[in-house]
């Protein structure tokens, strides 16, 4: 087979794999677009008889959108920020500084990875509920609701990931050390090495972890559903949960909504795609 129709091939195939992805994000948009008697039609229509682009309207009115996108906004920039900030100083300490069990430290974090997210749920749980002189709670944790419906609730947990370490211990390992020394020749102590010298040299760790974190508490919905009961508090995912009673669900209006809540998810990864690429790339080869 000539070299010409092993890439039509690898093309063909990767074409097909894209189509099937893309499939369920095509349908989402166009259910969002239809009105009751195509989603109810038997079989429905492909695309809508009639572009139903008042659905979008409707589904902000019916429950305040504005107020879960704004929730979901604050929540995944605070954890954007202290996961990219804390991890960072976690994954140079690592990789960079020489300390008393260090490596079981780094395998502690290694495997943590490996613990299912649903079995972190309950403790988690339970460590807000009885948080300690929060929510009415007295010193030992009772009496009162902890960080329950809470911004503390909110942010706090699962704030720093142990994945986000790894990455960023990955790539400060890959600087040569010849940097570090000579900046200690210049002076400079450990956190300005760390600042100055050499963070600005792994960008792409910080752009990966960013859109990683960013997207991952946009898109959290457990959590917030198990914590909050006010709906100042309420996110976007849980907001969607609206058009879905026992007996009937909305389908336009809750695929307008959900076609609203990925957008800016789709946009950002647009946008960094290259970096978020390079990233995962250079991780892998340490």
């Amino acid at each position: 087979m000539s070299r010409l129709s092993r890439r039509i091939g690898l093309y063909a195939a990767l074409s097909v794999i894209a189509v099937i992805m893309i499939a369920p994000f095509v349908w989402m948009v166009l259910t969002s677009l239809k009105t009751p008697a195509d989603i109810g039609a038997s079989p429905p229509p492909l695309l809508p008889t009639t572009w139903a682009w008042s659905n979008y309207v409707d589904a902000f009115a019916a429950a305040p959108f504005a107020t879960y996108a704004r929730n979901s906004l604050i929540i995944a920039v605070s954890h954007t920020l202290i996961n990219v900030t804390f991890a960072s100083m976690a994954g140079y300490a690592l990789a960079r500084l020489r300390l008393p069990g260090s490596r079981w430290l780094f395998a502690a974090f290694v495997g943590a990875l490996m613990i299912p997210t649903y079995t972190k749920i309950l403790p988690e749980f339970l460590i807000v509920r009885f948080m300690p002189l929060a929510g009415g709670n007295d010193l030992f944790g009772q009496g009162g609701t902890g960080w329950l419906d809470s911004w503390w609730g909110l942010i706090i947990p699962g704030a720093i990931a142990p994945f986000s370490v790894f990455l960023f211990r990955q790539f400060y390992l890959s600087l040569p050390v010849e940097l570090e020394e000579a900046a200690r020749l210049d002076g400079l102590g450990e956190f300005g090495i760390y600042s100055r010298i050499m963070t600005p040299l792994v960008k792409p760790a910080f752009a990966t972890v960013a859109l990683l974190t960013l997207e991952g508490s946009w898109n959290n919905f457990l959590w917030p559903l198990l914590i909050t009961r006010r709906d100042d508090l309420r996110v976007i995912q849980v907001g969607l949960s609206v058009f879905q009673t026992e007996n009937n669900t909305q389908w336009a209006f809750l695929m307008a909504g959900t076609t609203l809540a990925t957008l800016p998810m789709v946009l950002l990864f647009v946008a960094f795609q290259r970096y978020f690429v390079q990233g995962f790339a250079t991780a892998g080869i340490k």
